[in-house]
C-alpha cells in the first residue's frame, strides 16, 4: 500500500466534529510523555506543557493530540508513563469529562488503536491530587477511542450583507474547507506498515545507541532526509486532494500563507519551547510556549504567536 492510499484510508469513516465562528480548538502533537528518566525527552518540558494546558482548559478549547502523545516504543508501561506526569493526566482528565478531549495515534503510540489496550490501560489512574488518597483510582480516559484521523467540518460563515461569498481571480482555494487531522506517519512504510519492526529496533538498538549520540535513521524527527521526504507526500497529498491537512510527526512547526494546504504543529519535545496550533473564530495561528524572563530577571511561562492568523474560510 503507497503513502497516499495509507493517508486515505486515516480518514475512512473519520470523527468529524464541528468547526464554526464558535469553535475553540488547542491541535498538540509529540508529546512522546516517558517514565521519567534520563530517555524522557518530555520531562524538560513538563512544566512549559503544564501551564498551556491550563491555559486553554481555562478559556474553553477542545483539546486535540495528534498522536506520539506517550512513548511508547522506548517504554512498555504506560501505567508508569501515567504515573510518572499524573499532574498532566489530571489535566487531561478534566477536559475529557467537559467532553473537550480528543486524541489520535501516532506512530510511536500505534498500540492504543486497539481498545482493549486503551480500556485496559487508560481508563482508569490513581490521582496524586492532594483532596484524594492515592490509592483510589479515578476516571482517566473511560470508553475513549483513539483515531487515525479525525475532520474538522467547516460550517459555512453566512454571508456578510447578504452578498454571496465570491472566490477572488486566479484563486484555486476559496470559501469552507475542512480540516484533515492526522499524525503524519503514513508518509512513511517503516513507522506505519513496519512499526512493529521499527519498534524492536528502537526499543533494542537504537535507545542504547543514543548514549553514543547515535540516532535513530528510521526517525523522520531527528533524520533531516526523512523529514523532507515526509513533508514532501504528505504535503503532495494535501494538494492533491485539496483538503487543509494538519499533521505532526516530523517535529517541524509550519504554517505559511504560501502553502495553503499544508500545516504543521511542531512537537514538545524541542530544546527550549513547545509548540503548536490554535483554531479560533475560524483563523488558525501557530504558538511558541517557553520560559522568558522580565526586566527584574524573575521567569515566566510566555506565549508567543509565530506565524498567522490564517484564515480558514478562503
Amino acid at each position: 500500500m503507497s503513502y497516499y492510499s495509507r493517508l486515505n484510508k486515516s480518514f475512512e469513516g473519520a470523527l468529524r466534529l464541528p468547526l464554526t465562528d464558535r469553535s475553540k480548538y488547542v491541535l498538540i502533537s509529540d508529546c512522546h510523555r516517558g517514565t521519567g528518566t534520563s530517555y524522557d525527552n518530555f520531562l524538560k518540558n513538563q512544566n512549559l506543557y503544564f501551564a498551556a494546558l491550563q491555559h486553554y482548559y481555562q478559556y474553553g478549547y477542545t483539546y486535540i493530540e495528534l498522536g506520539d502523545g506517550d512513548e511508547l516504543w522506548e517504554n512498555r508501561s504506560m501505567e508508569q508513563i501515567i504515573q510518572t506526569h499524573s499532574n498532566v493526566f489530571w489535566l487531561l482528565s478534566l477536559f475529557r469529562q467537559e467532553g473537550r478531549l480528543y486524541m489520535l495515534y501516532g506512530n510511536h503510540d500505534m498500540i492504543k488503536k486497539n481498545n482493549r489496550y486503551t480500556q485496559k490501560n487508560c481508563s482508569t489512574y490513581h490521582c496524586s491530587c492532594e483532596e484524594i488518597s492515592f490509592w483510589e483510582k479515578q476516571p482517566l480516559f473511560p470508553n475513549m477511542t483513539f483515531h487515525s484521523g479525525i475532520i474538522l467540518e467547516n460550517v459555512p460563515s453566512p454571508p456578510m450583507n447578504n452578498e454571496a461569498h465570491l472566490c477572488p481571480p486566479g484563486e484555486d482555494m476559496c470559501g469552507p474547507h475542512d480540516v484533515y487531522l492526522t499524525h503524519g506517519h503514513q508518509s512513511d512504510l517503516f513507522n506505519s506498515t513496519l512499526w512493529r519492526f521499527t519498534r524492536f529496533l528502537v526499543r533494542y538498538f537504537w535507545r542504547p545507541l543514543e548514549r553514543f549520540g547515535v540516532l535513530d535513521p528510521t526517525s523522520a524527527a531527528k533524520n533531516y532526509t526523512r523529514k523532507r521526504r515526509a513533508e514532501q507526500r504528505l504535503q503532495h497529498w494535501a494538494t492533491k486532494e485539496k483538503h487543509i491537512l494538519i499533521t505532526g510527526h516530523t517535529h517541524r512547526p509550519s504554517l505559511t500563507e504560501e502553502d495553503k494546504y499544508y500545516y504543521n504543529s511542531g512537537s514538545c519535545v524541542h530544546p527550549r519551547c513547545i509548540t503548536c496550533l490554535e483554531i479560533e473564530y475560524k483563523r488558525i495561528r501557530l504558538v511558541k510556549w517557553t520560559l522568558s524572563t522580565r526586566p527584574d530577571m524573575t521567569l515566566y511561562v510566555s506565549r508567543d504567536v509565530l506565524a498567522g492568523p490564517v484564515y480558514l474560510d478562503r
